[in-house]
């Protein structure tokens, strides 16, 4: 102890020493001492610090370590993503876009988007096929941009490739990100949907569609409505333009028009002339509002000309045909409201006659 403490006066003498001479051999203060002491405790505290750990702990090796406890412990995520030939991806057969339906015009966008970027910028999720000569790869989620960079590659564009993110899933999980990724999308229909809820829940479910909306992550009522958009017999499907413009929202107006049988009956006749008259070129309703009021019409049993037919609450005046004419929304004791519908394919002079009918009963001389 008394040796350490000499050793400390000694450079604190030192210290003074080369003070005096800087301050030009003045005597040195009382507040230049304490600094002076100051100063060899500062020496001495830095010759206690602990040795430096080597600097190799924190290179390569340590950053290597973290990396793999990150893997290990969940927090960082480690993916295969590649580029490859789109010839050898073939679509999962649960995958929810029907595929033969897409087109230049369904996919503009996204091909255009393709252009203006030089690549394409979000992976499609893939499985990795096994013991297949002709595709590597089955596309879980991601059609469109299958199809839009293969229809890029044959139309001047052979440089673009095929970018995917390969998974390893089984089937009901494939299903379920395919479902997680697409639910939002704008590009994919309603009943493109259903499908793929109609066929997986006897597949992965065992029908209980009470499993399949908790797995889901859905409401029953949701979940119900898809599956009776699903359901819809192929002779009702066939009155409109496409299934693909039918919406859940429609699903209300279009399941009490199938029971009972003869009601049924009536509104898939009808549904199977109005797509027979579309292949004729013959026109009629086109939109699915128009086709639903069309077919609300069909489902009454027939009556005369002119004579209103009940659809909800209100009155739809037909011709013989069954073709709508005109609906009576609503009757006060002063006013009778009325919609023209003109675009059901009657013609006018049947609009004349059922306007009458409305004016002798509304409008007595």
């Amino acid at each position: 102890m008394t040796r350490a403490c000499g050793a400390r006066d000694w450079r604190e003498n030192r210290i003074l020493h080369r003070c005096k001479i800087e301050f030009g051999g003045e005597p040195v203060s009382g507040k230049n001492s304490s600094f002076a002491a100051d100063l060899a405790g500062a020496i001495d505290s830095s010759t206690a610090q602990p040795p430096r750990a080597a600097r190799l702990a924190t290179g390569v090796l340590a950053g290597r370590s973290n990396r793999l406890a990150d893997l290990a412990s969940g927090s960082l995520v480690n993916r295969a993503v590649e580029l490859v030939d789109p010839a050898r991806c073939r679509m999962w057969p649960g995958h929810n876009r029907d595929y033969a339906a897409l087109s230049e015009e369904r996919c503009h966008d996204l091909i255009e988007s393709l252009k203006a970027q030089g690549k394409q910028e979000m992976p499609a999720l893939v499985r990795r096929l096994q013991n297949d000569p002709t595709y590597d790869y089955e596309v879980i989620s991601g059609a469109r941009r299958h199809w839009s960079v293969s229809w890029l590659r044959s139309h001047n564009y052979a440089e673009f490739r095929f970018l995917i993110e390969i998974r390893d899933l089984t089937d009901e999980e494939a299903f379920r990100l395919s479902d997680l990724e697409n639910r939002a999308r704008e590009d994919i229909s309603d009943y493109e949907r259903a499908r793929d809820y109609l066929r997986a829940l006897n597949l992965y479910y065992g029908g209980k569609q009470g499993a399949m909306a908790e797995r889901l992550k859905v409401s029953g009522s949701w979940m119900s409505r898809y599956l009776d958009l699903a359901r819809l017999p192929d002779a009702l499907l066939s009155a409109f333009a496409s299934p693909h413009d039918l919406g859940i929202k429609h699903v209300t107006m279009l399941k009490p028009l199938l029971k009972p049988e003869d009601r049924r009956a009536r509104v898939e006749q009808a549904a199977r002339e109005l797509a027979a008259k579309r292949g004729r070129g013959e026109g009629g309703p086109a939109s699915p509002p128009d086709v639903i009021r069309y077919l609300t019409v069909a489902a009454n049993a027939p009556k005369k000309s002119g004579s209103p037919k009940k659809s909800g609450s209100a009155d739809i005046l037909a011709n013989a045909d069954g073709v709508p004419l005109l609906r009576v929304d609503r009757r006060t004791r002063k006013a009778v409201t009325l919609t023209l519908l003109p675009r059901d394919g009657g013609s006018r002079a049947d609009a004349e006659a059922a306007f009458r009918s409305v004016l002798e009963r509304h409008w007595p001389d």
